[in-house]
């Protein structure tokens, strides 16, 4: 019941839709002109940026929206969303095309709570990860295009098979259960990706992504991790096992969010498909390797979903308003859920912010960490929860929080250094000793740990 009076009131503050908004398929160069017509309108709260290019030379533009764009303010989280990743599948562009009119429609109307997102958040768009593909398929229009042409990039790569595969360093790396968070790149993997997966890889790398959702379509329903199952095969036939991640409730949480506040996900049955809520674990419905949403879960600090929003993959103009109607309030709630859980700042004892420290809590095998500034967001359900920030070089230090259904709390670390005493001097029986020969070489206490 809470949920859908969540879903209604939230509906109610976005009754009053932008005049400005046009249901139109857009090519690059119509995209591209899209988004600096919203960064002219609202060029106070808005920034326009290219992360790298496709293999034909398009720029892959994320449009950003913070009070101050292009600065990374402590405390702040940072949210993504990222579209047409699959060439061929349109909606999700076409959404964040009108997301961002929409969002720089209501803050110029003074909407209290658009207003209080983008003075709270720090928003990055992408509408399209593989411009090349999308055209592809545009040539071949709404009617008649067939269900993979303009899947892949240029280079006939599907984007979402591409990401390095650190499940399966997970699953197999001679552990009863391995790491699952921070998992380190293979030496080789720059040759291993196309040039979009490049410039995502880099893009997550440099800014400290929470929550972030890839939008796609062939289905109605909200995925979310793993997307790959332990075991891969069973019998020489495909096997498909739930595979839940340590924040396997948060992740039904944010998934259930989007199916809710959206027209008809949470119904269940879409496309000649039933999933309970409108949601489902990714394994659980079909097993896929080396996909975005896992290696953002397992490399970054940040929670991802995938969400698959119409049976349609190219669908028609006339369809696109009321498709926009269905996700619009899905959409801002969504990035609303990244102020949840805990935040604050790790410092030292001159409260100089400490970046990389990690962040545990217990009973939750999946740590964060702190980024450059030193703040930290850890997602999590209301409860109350013992958290632990620890740091190269300094003592640990644990508290215990308790965290509530809406905003999140403000849990701060100072963290003091931590000493490494020098062994006593030995001295040879009966004459003086060289101190400095025989004092033994203090290592640090990472050192002695080995390589985390």
């Amino acid at each position: 019941m809470a949920r859908w009076l969540r879903s209604f009131v939230g509906a109610l503050l976005l009754l009053e839709v932008a005049a400005a908004l046009s249901f139109l398929h857009h090519r690059y160069e119509e995209m591209v002109q899209a988004l600096f017509r919203v960064q002219s309108q609202c060029p106070y709260v808005t920034r326009i940026y290219s992360i790298g290019r496709s293999v034909e030379g398009r720029h892959l533009y994320v449009l950003e929206f913070s009070d101050y764009p292009g600065i990374h303010e402590p405390l702040e989280p940072e949210f993504k969303y990222v579209g047409n990743m699959h060439g061929n599948e349109v909606l999700g562009r076409e959404l964040l095309l009108q997301l961002s009119e929409f969002l720089c429609e209501e803050y110029r109307r003074g909407n209290e709570r658009i207003t209080r997102l983008i003075h709270d958040t720090r928003i990055h768009i992408m509408p399209s990860m593989n411009p090349d593909g999308y055209e592809v398929a545009a040539k071949q229009g709404p009617d008649s295009n067939g269900y993979l042409t303009g899947r892949n990039n240029a280079n006939g790569v599907d984007l979402n098979r591409n990401f390095p595969d650190l499940n399966t360093f997970m699953y197999y790396s001679g552990e009863i259960s391995g790491p699952n968070h921070h998992i380190p790149l293979p030496d080789n993997w720059k040759s291993q990706v196309e040039p979009e997966t490049l410039a995502v890889i880099q893009w997550i790398s440099s800014y400290n992504f929470v929550l972030s959702a890839n939008l796609h379509g062939g289905a109605v329903v909200a995925n979310y991790p793993y997307d790959k199952s332990q075991d891969q095969r069973f019998r020489s036939h495909r096997r498909t096992v739930n595979t839940p991640t340590p924040d396997d409730k948060l992740f039904q949480k944010l998934a259930k969010t989007y199916s809710y506040a959206h027209g008809w996900m949470h119904r269940g049955w879409n496309c000649g498909d039933y999933f309970a809520d409108g949601i489902t674990n990714g394994a659980s419905w079909y097993s896929l390797s080396k996909g975005m949403q896992d290696f953002n879960y397992l490399y970054t600090n940040c929670f991802e979903i995938t969400l698959e929003l119409s049976c349609n993959k190219f669908p028609p103009e006339e369809d696109l308003e009321r498709q926009w109607m269905a996700n619009r309030e899905a959409l801002v709630a969504f990035i609303e859920e990244v102020h949840q859980g805990i935040k604050g700042m790790v410092t030292d004892e001159n409260n100089n912010g400490i970046a990389g420290a990690v962040i545990s809590v217990q009973g939750i095998s999946h740590d964060i960490t702190s980024g450059d500034m030193g703040d930290y967001f850890r997602l999590l359900l209301p409860g109350t929860y013992t958290v632990t920030a620890s740091a190269e070089g300094y003592q640990p230090q644990t508290v215990t929080t308790t965290v509530g259904p809406a905003a999140p709390s403000l849990v701060h670390f100072q963290l003091k250094q931590d000493v490494v005493r020098k062994p006593p001097e030995r001295k040879a029986s009966g004459t003086r000793t060289n101190n400095k020969a025989l004092q033994k070489k203090v290592v640090p206490r990472a050192a002695r740990r080995g390589t985390q």
